[in-house]
């Protein structure tokens, strides 16, 4: 595919400037205005008529070896960019592993600009797919320029994470820049690869060495391009250099070269009708065959060769991440498993009684069963790092609520990490933790607790205790990857574009705010709404953009509290950036990405409704003598309901809103269950699954309760047959199709996941497999699959409601 047939080049070629359609040569990072060329007279660099023979025979050399294919099958893509580079690659590292597979890569590195950020995820689905991965990152050198960086085991890894980790501390969140002394210092165990200018080569080389720099060449089908190449190559093998070939990928297939060319304009603040010599060529720089980019080198068939041995160097995945769990106190025993049992059973003594009491018995039973699997998957120091923080809480009377799926667990409630009693509400421990549960690569996954604590000053001493007790280079936020969705899409795009500001307006409130995505139909519509010429070729294009960039990275935030902790240094095991808050700094992934890798993540979520809760316990003591504690508070009090009848809850957590003030009265909860539904029922997945109204006219006795197999109602009985929290789903798979308990929790976390269609296609035939088996017909399995599909992604777990 040329610069004739790319789409945007036709868009915009009747208002292309002259002076832009006669200066095409590319650039691999594209600039405002092109650098004054270097002098190269040291080098003994050719030039003028004679140089520009030798580019034309070079070219022709690789044209022909290209149209008569070569046996050399050598090569092998050390490093491409995704769209984690920002602006700088139009791919997701997914749809990189998936072409890679695709185009016969047995190996392909990535190494996005200023970060590991979809290392991660590349690694999880190359490793999938059969392709070995390689771990790398770009980042600027001063005097150096740009380099590829790969490493080549884990010593390696640690000096990269460490070298990006001080490139952001220097140029902040939107540059990574260190100096030829701080690459040096942490040189050792990397492979350098450098497309810079000849005087770049020689910083590099002097602060390298030979033996781990290698100068790139690519080709892009372009004559003007061998110039550069030719002084890059005099310049290296000048200074001992040895050249290596690449083909500098910024997208998976030809066809992201339209996306790529936009992202170049957003980054660059500029339109396409002004980009120019600013956009690359051609489609050239997509994944290809390894054999095709071998044939452009045939007439360099070390640089190919020295591919393969770089590949071979660069053995490090992240199988050998080195994560450890921070060593928490121990108070009781001298093992982790020995200290856990103490503080939990000290803690169910408080919560149930002790022997002897009416619900002892079958509370030990539980808790016996829990401590077991704890103990049996070595996560006793993660639930004892946790009880620390609450200790500590209660120490600084900071009040503390543990949330989300930690409250399926009776450990959790024995150790007050959380107030809801999973015994008597019989909640599901395997939402929570399971034999089975592992993280997409198979690892080990930590359960996740999160923790509720006053908003303000008291959520952030919580915080700086952390940091204190683990250390600074201990601890840190998780990141939050902020995408592009349906508004900021139309906007950029349309900027790209230019079109005009007022019709961009008007489409943008037209535009859904928080969906990721919309199809290409709706958008079609609501681009004629805002008076947008549909047929028109620039909008049409415009619209196809808008589509493509949804849901591509934008830009890296911080997660509202979430905070990731190791033993040493955690800057080794991930790069460190600042953080917009002073003092605060993130890791460069986000919470599933260090879930798939087995970081501990801890929520330190700083709630309103909390620090209203911390002041008004104090004054019902001063005022009314009592001492509450929100465990043990009645469920029965009829107050309580007649006010959620009457929908008098404004400034009540959790039903305050207008849909739940609609709701309530329809409702009339009377139970403590019937508010657990409420909370639930007003969600997206019960919405958008059309089950709020047949729950409620089923709980009016307006409409039998029904189920698509008998054997689920034990499983629905509460719900009156509708399917509203995630543990149901749990265990209309496990009783339905016999999953176990791990089963069933990859399937929630298969479906829950936007990055998991795949994976979920291969569940749902083990389920259907399972139904089969269990003799329930094909006209029942549908309706379970869609009644689990249909609420899966935004369904509520049955603790969080409680």
């Amino acid at each position: 595919m040329t610069d004739k047939d790319c789409p945007i080049q036709l868009a915009i070629a009747a208002r292309r400037p002259p002076e832009a359609q006669l200066s095409p040569f590319p650039q691999d990072d594209l600039v405002e205005t092109p650098a004054p060329r270097p002098s190269l007279a040291p080098f003994g660099v050719l030039t003028g008529d004679e140089q520009t023979r030798r580019d034309t025979e070079t070219h022709r050399t690789y044209r022909a070896s290209l149209r008569a294919g070569s046996d050399d099958t050598e090569y092998v893509e050390l490093h491409a960019r995704s769209a984690f580079s920002f602006l700088r690659g139009s791919s997701l590292p997914e749809d990189l592993a998936h072409a890679a597979a695709a185009k016969g890569h047995g190996v392909f590195g990535l190494a996005d600009v200023g970060g590991l950020y979809g290392i991660p995820r590349f690694h999880a689905i190359a490793r999938r797919q059969g392709v070995r991965p390689l771990v790398g990152a770009e980042i600027d050198v001063e005097g150096g320029g740009r380099v590829a960086l790969l490493c080549e085991n884990r010593g390696g890894y640690k000096n990269l994470c460490r070298l990006l980790t001080l490139g952001h501390a220097k140029g902040g969140k939107e540059a990574c820049s260190v100096t030829p002394a701080q690459l040096a210092d942490f040189r050792q165990d990397l492979v350098a690869l450098s497309a810079g200018t000849p005087q770049q080569l020689v910083v590099l080389a002097a602060h390298l060495g030979t033996e781990r720099l290698f100068a790139e060449v690519r080709r892009h089908l372009d004559p003007r391009q061998e110039r550069e190449n030719r002084r890059r190559i005099d310049a290296a093998r000048a200074r001992g250099v040895r050249v290596v070939a690449g083909s500098g990928v910024r997208h998976a297939a030809p066809g992201g070269k339209p996306l790529f060319d936009a992202l170049t304009c957003i980054r660059l603040k500029t339109t396409l009708d002004e980009a120019g010599r600013r956009l690359s060529r051609n489609a050239e720089r997509h994944v290809r065959p390894p054999r095709e980019i071998a044939a452009q080198f045939r007439d360099l068939p070390e640089a190919v060769r020295l591919t393969r041995e770089i590949a071979e160097r660069c053995a490090y995945t992240l199988d050998d991440l080195g994560y450890e769990l921070p060593e928490p106190q121990f108070l009781h025993a001298e093992s982790l498993d020995g200290e856990l049992w103490h503080r939990t059973m000290d803690g169910a003594r408080r919560r149930y009684g002790g022997p002897g009491s009416p619900r002892w018995s079958r509370a030990s039973a539980q808790l016996e069963r829990e401590l077991a699997l704890i103990a049996r998957l070595g996560l006793a120091g993660y639930f004892l790092i946790v009880h620390d923080i609450v200790l500590f809480c209660g120490r600084e009377n900071v009040l503390v609520q543990g949330r989300g799926s930690a409250a399926n667990s009776a450990v959790c409630y024995a150790l007050g990490i959380t107030a809801v009693d999973p015994v008597k509400m019989n909640l599901l421990f395997e939402r929570f933790l399971s034999e089975e549960r592992t993280d997409s690569t198979g690892h080990k996954a930590w359960p996740d607790i999160d923790l509720d604590l006053p908003s303000g000053d008291q959520r952030e001493k919580v915080i700086q205790h952390v940091y204190q007790r683990y250390g600074a280079a201990g601890a840190a936020m998780t990141a939050n990857v902020i995408t592009y969705r349906a508004r900021s899409a139309s906007r950029e795009i349309g900027k790209v574009l230019g079109l005009p500001q007022e019709e961009l307006d008007r489409l943008s409130k037209l535009l859904p705010q928080f969906e990721f995505t919309t199809d290409y139909d709706s958008l079609q519509h609501r681009a004629r709404e805002a008076g947008l010429a549909v047929g028109d070729r620039r909008v049409g294009l415009y619209l196809q953009l808008c589509q493509q960039i949804a849901g591509l990275p934008r830009h890296l935030g911080q997660h509202s509290g979430g905070m990731v902790i190791a033993r040493g240094r955690l800057d080794e095991i991930v790069p460190l950036e600042p953080a917009s808050m002073p003092g605060r700094v993130v890791v460069q992934w986000d919470k599933d990405d260090c879930a798939d890798l087995g970081i501990i993540k801890i929520d330190l979520l700083g709630l309103g409704m909390m620090a209203v809760l911390e002041q008004a316990i104090p004054l019902v003591r001063a005022h009314e003598g009592v001492q509450l504690d929100l465990a043990q508070l009645p469920a029965d009090d009829p107050g309580v309901y007649r006010l959620l009848k009457a929908a008098d809850t404004i400034g009540v957590f959790q039903v305050e809103s207008r849909a739940q003030m609609a709701t309530l009265p329809r409702m009339r909860p009377d139970h403590f269950y019937d508010i657990v539904v409420e909370v639930a029922i007003i969600r997206p997945g019960p919405i958008v699954g059309q089950m709020v109204n047949p729950y409620l006219e089923r709980r009016a006795g307006r409409q039998e309760p029904s189920v698509p197999h008998p054997s689920l109602w034990p499983v629905l009985q509460r719900t009156l047959g509708v399917p509203l929290f995630q543990e149901q789903l749990m265990r209309i798979a496990m009783t339905a199709a016999s999953f176990t308990g791990g089963e069933a929790d990859e399937l929630r976390r298969a479906m829950g996941s936007k990055r998991s269609v795949e994976r979920m296609k291969h569940i749902e035939e083990r389920l259907r497999a399972g139904m089969t088996a269990n003799g329930i017909s094909p006209k029942a399995q549908d309706e379970i699959v869609q009644s689990i599909t249909s609420f899966a992604l935004y369904g509520f777990p049955e603790s969080h409601a409680a």
